[in-house]
């Protein structure tokens, strides 16, 4: 199901929901080619061009795994088998690439892997190591030393306001909000490992950098923004995140998500 962090049970209308992360990317990351020379395609790859959809199987899947990896994004382990986690990553790189996020892959996609873009720079002079979130394409791109070390599809906030009601602090409370990541230029700061219950809801290793808004794993990673607020990854992405991001790491947001 593209590695162990596969779909668990469902992929409908642009959402993805994850089963719980094991540690099979832990060494995707680090084998990762870095996406600063993704506009040139690699010696040696021919894409297949066969039509894949989800749930596929084969060497062309493969293919596109071991693609995916190369420039940069976290398809999984490269099993052969067309599952969520391969899913968000092909994602990332449609929106990257200018391509309508789909589950097909089709030979517009395949010529894209050829002849791959790079992310679009949001902050020029900006620090060797940091993190851009671009909310307009809803990726996520990691610096580490001038190079683009990984590559996310996220979902942020929805921009729809809210009020919920939940157990906190002992207490029935009502929290009221309008769902927005709000742009800006921040820091990395406090964050914790594993499941992190919050007032809002679950979020899974979580790294803030706004007040109460952090980059975290979720179940539900949709193509549209869906959040209280935080960045959303798939869980795959949250579960190698922390090895990569320290504190006190810029993070700049910006964009706006048009629907």
């Amino acid at each position: 199901m593209g590695g162990r962090f596969g779909v668990a049970a469902l992929v409908t209308a642009g959402t993805v929901l994850l089963a719980s992360p094991g540690v099979a990317d832990a060494q995707v990351v680090t084998s990762a080619a870095t996406a600063a020379t993704a506009s040139a395609a690699a010696p040696g790859f021919v894409a297949p061009g066969q039509t894949l959809k989800l749930g596929a199987k084969g060497t062309a899947v493969k293919a596109l795994q071991a693609r995916l990896r190369e420039l940069g994004y976290l398809p999984g382990t490269v099993d052969g088998r067309y599952g969520g986690t391969t899913l968000t990553a092909l994602w990332a790189f449609q929106k990257i690439n200018g391509i309508a996020p789909t589950s097909t892959v089709t030979r517009k996609t395949w010529n894209a892997l050829q002849n791959p873009r790079a992310p679009r720079v949001l902050v020029p002079n900006g620090r060797p190591t940091r993190v851009e979130v671009n909310l307009t394409q809803q990726v996520m791109v990691l610096y580490l030393n001038g190079r683009v070390k990984l590559i996310s599809h996220i979902s942020s906030g929805s921009g729809i306001p809210y009020c919920e009601t939940a157990t906190w602090e002992g207490k029935t409370q009502r929290f009221c909000g309008n769902a927005r990541t709000p742009t800006g230029d921040y820091k990395t700061t406090w964050r914790r490992s594993g499941w992190h219950r919050s007032y809002l809801g679950q979020l899974y290793n979580p790294i803030f950098f706004n007040g109460g808004i952090a980059l975290h794993g979720a179940l539900s990673v949709p193509l549209a923004p869906a959040s209280h607020g935080c960045v959303r990854l798939p869980m795959n992405v949250a579960a190698v995140l922390p090895g990569l991001l320290g504190t006190g790491v810029p993070v700049h947001v910006r964009g706006k998500f048009v629907r």
